[in-house]
C-alpha cells in the first residue's frame, strides 16, 4: 500500500519577494534623490547623440587610427613609461614613510593611557591632531598637490612623487589605523601592560595578524598610484601623462592612440603583480 507524501509548510516556496515593499521603497527613493543631482549638475545624455556633436566625436576617434608605431616614438613613449613607474613607486615610498610613524601615533590600541579604559588628555590630543592630519592630507587631491609643487620646485617628476606621497600617506594612515584597530588585540595590551613599547607592541602584537591585509591594501595603493602619476603627467609633473597631453594638444591622434595603448597595457601589468602578491599572502 502506497503512503502519500507528507506536507510540509517549512518547504513552501512563497509566490511573492517578501522584501518587495522594502526594495520599491528604495528604489523610488533612489530615483527621487537622483532627478535632482542630475538637474544640479545639468546632467544632459542626448547631447551626446546630437548630430554636431557625433560629427565631432566620429572626427575626434578617426583620428586615433593608424596608431603611430616608429622607432623614435615608441622608444620615447617606453622611457616615459617607465618614469611614470618610477613616480608611483618613489610616492608610495615616501607616503609609507609619512604613514608609519602616524599610524603608529593615532592608532588607540597602541597607547598605553588607553589600556585602562580611558585615554589620558595629552595623548588624546596629540591623537586627535594626527588624525586631523590625516584627513588633511588626503582630503586635497593629489592633482591639486601637484599643482602647488610644480610651482613649488618647477616642471618635472618631482612634483608627482610630492604629491603623490602627501595624499596617499593620508589614506594609508587611516586605512592602516582602522586595520589595527578592527583586529584582535588581546597581545598588543598584554605587552603594553608587561611594559612593550609602542614599536614592540605593534612589531609583536599587531603587525603578525594583520600583516597580510596591510601589505594587500598597500600593493592595491600601489596600482592606483600608477594611474594617479599619468594624470599628473598633464599638469606638468612628468610622465607618459606629460608626452600624452603634449600630443594632445598637438592633435596627433596617431600618437595618443600608441600612448593609449601602452597605458593599457601598463595597468593591466601592475593589476597582474598586485595580484600575485595578493595570490602570494593567502
Amino acid at each position: 500500500m502506497s503512503s502519500l507524501p507528507v506536507h510540509n509548510p517549512r518547504f513552501d516556496v512563497p509566490l511573492r519577494d517578501p522584501a518587495w515593499h522594502q526594495r520599491l521603497f528604495w528604489m523610488i527613493f533612489a530615483l527621487l534623490l537622483l532627478w535632482p543631482l542630475t538637474e544640479a549638475t545639468e546632467f544632459r545624455p542626448s547631447v551626446l547623440f546630437e548630430p554636431e556633436n557625433m560629427k565631432i566625436t566620429a572626427n575626434f576617434i578617426g583620428s586615433f587610427f593608424p596608431p603611430v608605431l616608429e622607432p623614435d616614438l615608441l622608444a620615447r613613449i617606453l622611457r616615459e613609461t617607465w618614469k611614470t613607474v618610477a613616480i608611483a613607486t618613489a610616492g608610495m615610498v615616501l607616503a609609507l614613510l609619512i604613514a608609519f610613524p602616524l599610524t603608529i601615533i593615532s592608532t588607540r590600541v597602541l597607547s598605553v593611557s588607553a589600556i585602562s579604559g580611558r585615554m589620558a588628555a595629552l595623548p588624546f590630543v596629540v591623537r586627535q591632531i594626527v588624525r586631523w592630519t590625516l584627513i588633511v592630507l588626503r582630503s586635497i587631491p593629489e592633482l591639486v598637490w601637484a599643482l602647488v609643487f610644480v610651482r613649488v620646485v618647477g616642471l618635472g617628476p618631482t612634483a608627482g612623487v610630492l604629491a603623490i606621497a602627501l595624499t596617499y600617506g593620508g589614506m594609508l594612515g587611516k586605512v592602516y589605523g582602522e586595520i589595527l584597530e578592527s583586529g584582535e588585540t588581546t597581545a598588543t595590551e598584554t605587552l603594553l601592560r608587561n611594559g612593550g613599547s609602542r614599536l614592540q607592541a605593534f612589531f609583536y602584537g599587531l603587525l603578525p595578524q594583520n600583516v597580510m591585509e596591510l601589505t594587500s591594501y598597500t600593493v592595491y595603493r600601489w596600482e592606483c598610484a600608477i594611474r594617479s602619476s599619468v594624470v599628473l603627467g598633464f599638469v606638468g609633473a612628468g610622465g607618459l601623462g606629460q608626452e600624452l597631453d603634449n600630443s594632445m594638444k598637438m592633435f596627433n591622434g596617431g600618437e595618443v592612440a600608441t600612448m593609449l595603448m601602452v597605458f593599457i597595457l601598463l595597468v593591466a601589468l601592475a593589476d597582474a603583480v598586485s595580484a600575485f602578491f595578493r595570490n602570494r599572502l593567502i
